[in-house]
C-alpha cells in the first residue's frame, strides 16, 4: 500500500474512536444508522484518515453531503461539530502532504 493510500485510509482504531466520540450516532441528523466513515476533507482532496478529519453519519446525510446541493451548509455544520469537538482544531492539518 502506498504512503498516501495508507494515510488518508481510517484506521479501525479511529473509526471506533471516532463511533464512541459520536456517540453512536449521525452527527447531522442522529440517526442511529450510521458509520464512523465520512471524510470532512474528502480523500480525493488529500484529506486524512485521522479523527480530526472524520465524522459519523447515516447513509442519507453521507450522500447529501457527497452528491448534492447541501454540501456547503452540512459541511459548515461537521466543521463546526469538529471544532467543539477539539479546541486545537486547525483544517491545514487534514491534509496530506508528503514532505511533512
Amino acid at each position: 500500500m502506498q504512503k498516501r493510500t495508507k494515510a488518508l485510509d481510517i484506521s479501525k482504531a479511529t473509526k471506533n474512536s471516532v463511533w464512541e466520540r459520536d456517540k453512536h450516532r449521525c452527527i447531522l441528523c442522529g440517526s442511529p444508522y450510521a458509520m464512523p466513515n465520512s471524510h470532512y476533507i474528502s480523500r480525493s482532496q488529500g484529506g486524512l484518515g485521522i479523527e480530526q478529519n472524520i465524522g459519523t453519519m447515516c447513509m442519507s446525510c453521507h450522500y447529501d453531503y457527497d452528491h448534492t446541493v447541501k454540501r456547503k451548509e452540512i459541511k459548515t455544520k461537521f466543521r463546526e461539530y469538529l471544532i467543539s469537538q477539539y479546541k486545537d482544531w486547525d483544517e491545514s492539518k487534514l491534509i496530506y502532504r508528503k514532505w511533512r
